[in-house]
């Protein structure tokens, strides 16, 4: 029961509430950025700072006095979080001139912390493709492709997806068939494989956009299927951080960081296991490139498209990624 003077809750209304993804930050514990982000974070007035501006944009002076701290103070913390990447800020007009508002950019921060083995680590190798330099695609509309200053071809035309400037999109959608990457196989000789992940910003493809809007997205290697991500959503009606001010604040916005793992145990998004296929399925050793497929399968249970971000779009700025380890 509401108490007195409370609204009443619709539970149905609290049911279609939308769930915003949380914005992560990944840092390796060795780098510089996880040194300075642990540095910023290690400080009260810093915490509370972030805190204030987890659903709200503020100027540091109504920082300063939300906090009842001085301004010189207020500016300095700010400063400091936003040297190390957690917050962001720009100049707008106000009453009295430009007044300098923040906005908090992540929701979560990850941190690798570094092994204490004395085992040498295992090597790495890693690819970074951006989105538009696909080699092969078969799509339906709602389609379409966007690159930092407009549109490349034409929207729901399957065909703008063969046109030569598609290399240069930052955003490509369709709602079902697939996208096809070619990256080299950067594995030295004499070694095998122990894992290898994929990671990709990525949701839904709704008209405009739909906070209620399930697609089933699939992943391949090497014509393996690693498993299926059910997005929940296709995310718009506020702009991506990353996202140009061209781009219709109606349309999709941002998405999710997602990361399917394969490793000798099956394969995993986000940790959760989606499939039995194993590293050793993927036949990685002895080729010269390796093979990624993303869409949506015509006949998947959920056909709700894919949106693909680049680094110039959306919420995160990376490209596709794929690392593997290797002994």
């Amino acid at each position: 029961m509401p108490a007195i003077g409370e609204e009443p809750v619709d539970q149905a209304d609290e049911e279609r509430r939308p769930v915003l993804p949380q914005l992560q930050l990944r840092l390796d514990g060795t780098s510089n950025a996880a040194r300075t982000a642990l540095k910023a974070l290690a400080s009260e007035p810093r915490t509370r700072i972030l805190e204030l501006l987890a659903d709200q944009l503020l100027n540091v002076s109504e920082i300063a006095e939300a906090l009842r701290m001085p301004l010189s103070t207020a500016t300095l913390h700010v400063s400091t979080l936003e040297d190390a990447g957690l917050l962001r800020t720009e100049f707008r007009p106000g009453e009295r001139g430009l007044q300098k508002v923040c906005q908090r950019v992540y929701d979560e921060v990850v941190i690798t912390l570094p092994s204490t083995c004395l085992d040498t680590p295992t090597p790495l190798v890693e690819v970074s493709m951006p989105v538009g330099a696909y080699v092969n695609a078969d799509v339906s509309a709602t389609c379409g492709l966007a690159g930092r200053s407009g549109i490349i071809g034409f929207t729901d035309d399957p065909t703008s997806f063969y046109e030569p400037a598609h290399v240069d999109a930052q955003l490509i959608w369709f709602k079902s068939g697939f996208v096809e990457y070619q990256f080299p196989n950067r594995l030295p000789p004499q070694t095998r494989p122990d894992s290898l992940w994929l990671s990709l910003e990525l949701g839904s493809e709704a008209p405009m956009h739909a906070d209620d809007w399930p697609s089933d997205i699939t992943v391949s290697v090497n014509d393996v299927e690693l498993g299926t991500y059910t997005c929940p959503a296709d995310f718009g009606g506020q702009r991506g951080l990353l996202t140009p001010d061209w781009w219709d604040t109606r349309n999709s916005q941002y998405g999710v960081l997602k990361e399917w793992r394969v490793t000798a145990d099956g394969s995993y998004v986000d940790g959760v296991k989606v499939s039995q296929t194993r590293i050793g399925d993927l036949a990685l050793e002895g080729s010269r490139r390796i093979t990624v497929r993303i869409g949506v399968k015509p006949d998947a249970a959920n056909v709700g498209g894919v949106n693909i971000f680049g680094k110039e779009f959306g919420n995160y700025r990376q490209d596709i990624e794929l690392k593997m380890r290797y002994r």
